[in-house]
């Protein structure tokens, strides 16, 4: 008889060495954010035949070619949003429900929207388990505004984008409210750049560029008028 040689994952080692390798390398340094990737665990978001790279700076496919953001990206995105205990967060993409935690943990209220009912699903169960309860998960398509799931008087502190488009389209900031953030990657690849838009005004806006990354591209995302030769 052969015995079974298998060494069981350390996950709070591999943990460690996500957060001090990858994420704190990646100028994620607000340590509120760094002590909360110890406390959701992120290997209970991972669908079951990737729970060993949970930890790996990769993106994890979830099915319907779509993916979990790397863990460096989820952890800049909680940063550079910053939402504060007492806002209310709208995220569009759900995915696995990993980063949707992250918010969770932060503010008062996350509002996600997922376009497949299936990963809205599986997310709700993640969720339940990890004990976190303050979380509206929608099902719909809110490529362009959220309006057109929530209605039009929904407005947010923060809202993030999970998934790149081509040029934000200005639905998304309407939803914004006085001194609301709006954290999307905007561009075509290879040329993304992240960038967080702060509404000063009724119809105005500041912007910051953050950091050049790629990302998947936002479900049906209005796409521009291009010229072909």
């Amino acid at each position: 008889m052969t015995a079974d040689m298998t060494i069981p994952m350390d996950f709070e080692k591999a943990r460690f060495l996500m957060v001090e390798q990858q994420i704190r390398t990646w100028e994620v340094l607000d340590q509120t954010v760094l002590d909360l990737l110890f406390t959701i665990k992120r290997e209970d978001f991972v669908p079951a035949a990737y729970r060993a790279l949970a930890f790996v700076d990769m993106e994890i496919p979830l099915g319907h070619e779509q993916s979990m953001m790397s863990p460096k990206m989820e952890a800049r995105i909680v940063q550079e949003a910053a939402p504060a205990a007492h806002e209310r967060v709208l995220e569009i993409g759900t995915g696995s429900g990993y980063l949707t935690a992250l918010l969770a943990k932060r503010c008062d209220r996350v509002t996600s929207i997922e376009y497949f009912d299936e990963f809205s699903r599986e997310a709700a169960t993640r969720l339940a388990t990890a004990g976190i309860h303050n979380v509206d998960l929608k099902i719909g398509d809110a490529a362009e505004s959220a309006h057109d799931v929530l209605g039009i008087h929904e407005r947010f502190d923060v809202i993030v984008l999970t998934g790149s488009v081509p040029l934000l389209p200005s639905g998304f900031l309407d939803c914004l409210n006085l001194q609301g953030r709006l954290f999307a990657v905007v561009g075509d690849a290879p040329a993304m750049r992240a960038m967080l838009m702060t509404k000063t005004g009724d119809a105005t806006y500041t912007s910051t560029d953050l950091f050049e990354t790629v990302l998947r591209p936002l479900i049906n995302a209005k796409q521009p008028s291009r010229f072909h030769f």
